[in-house]
């Protein structure tokens, strides 16, 4: 039987990718599915690649086609590994099943950001923190392009707003990436105001994260996402068809594309800039900093215009 080798491999895989770095939390979920699956079949020798796609797919019930390519690309990593002490593994060829389309994410308008941090600033609470520390995280996000994640576990010696640039440290998060932040002055401002009072109001607690809540307690990622959608509700912001609706992301979403939109303007070299704008977000790969940037009409309406100077010019500028 081929099961308890396989079994063995799954923790050395996974054990090998921590090591190296990667995050595992999705992956070991999957692989103990997987071998769960394998426990019910009857005994195997070996294993048909059409083994691992019948998993991935899953007889059970109908699954979401980015839910069966993600699956299958997971169990295809383990096995490529596998086959390298076990040969009657056969690993599934590479794009059996496609990932879905991402649908286009939801932008804000400008308008739309100064009326969403306008009512932020008015949440009623008993303590008046609400009014403080929404419109403050919300503002950070908008001027920095942060996760929600990344925002949450800011620690205070991680918000430099006395360096000469002032800045703010993201420590190993996604992709086990660190990365410097530099602040424009108004948010510096900003946040400087908002550790004034966030000092004055834990008095001296001793509280180690820069976001907390009406109790001097770090900020969870449920309280912000409720409150979050009730101010999406409360200004009727809805999406288009095909778009995603607005979420917390859309305003990382939003940054990137309206800081491209800028430079498009001024008429800098986008295309040089990207990896710049790549490594400020966090992002491993250029790619994934282009994909906030399809499907955004204003972006390629500024790019056309921007390609029509330069055909005019004869590219001499």
């Amino acid at each position: 039987m081929i099961l308890p080798q396989l079994t063995t491999l799954v923790e050395r895989y996974l054990a090998v990718r921590a090591a190296l770095g990667f995050t595992t939390r999705a992956a070991q979920p999957l692989l103990h599915e997987f071998l769960a699956f394998l426990a019910t079949q009857p005994p195997l020798t070996a294993l048909p690649a059409h083994v691992a796609f019948a998993w991935a797919c899953g007889d059970a019930a109908p699954r979401a086609l980015t839910s069966r390519a993600t699956r299958l690309r997971v169990v295809r990593g383990f096995l490529i590994y596998a086959k390298a002490s076990l040969p009657a593994v056969d690993v599934p060829e590479p794009g059996l099943l496609a990932h879905r389309r991402r649908s286009t994410p939801y932008l804000f308008t400008p308008d739309e950001l100064t009326r969403l941090l306008t009512a932020a600033a008015h949440l009623p609470s008993q303590s008046g923190w609400a009014a403080v520390l929404y419109p403050t995280l919300l503002g950070l996000m908008v001027s920095s392009g942060l996760r929600i994640g990344e925002a949450l576990r800011l620690h205070r010696h991680d918000v430099n707003l006395g360096a000469e640039l002032p800045s703010l440290h993201i420590r190993a998060t996604k992709f086990r990436k660190s990365r410097l932040v530099p602040l424009h002055p108004t948010a510096v401002v900003r946040l400087q105001d908002y550790a004034n009072l966030r000092q004055r109001f834990l008095r001296a607690r001793g509280v180690p994260t820069f976001v907390v809540s009406a109790r001097g307690t770090p900020l969870g990622y449920d309280a912000i996402q409720a409150t979050f959608q009730r101010l999406v509700e409360q200004l009727a912001l809805s999406s288009r068809p095909g778009q995603r609706r607005p979420t917390l992301h859309s305003l990382r979403h939003t940054f990137a594309v309206q800081r491209v939109l800028t430079w498009a303007r001024q008429g800098l070299p986008v295309q040089d800039w990207i990896p710049h704008l790549a490594v400020y977000l966090g992002h491993r790969r250029p790619e994934d900093t282009y994909w906030y940037l399809t499907a955004t009409p204003d972006l390629l309406a500024t790019a056309a215009d921007a390609f029509q100077r330069y055909a005019e010019t004869g590219g001499g500028q």
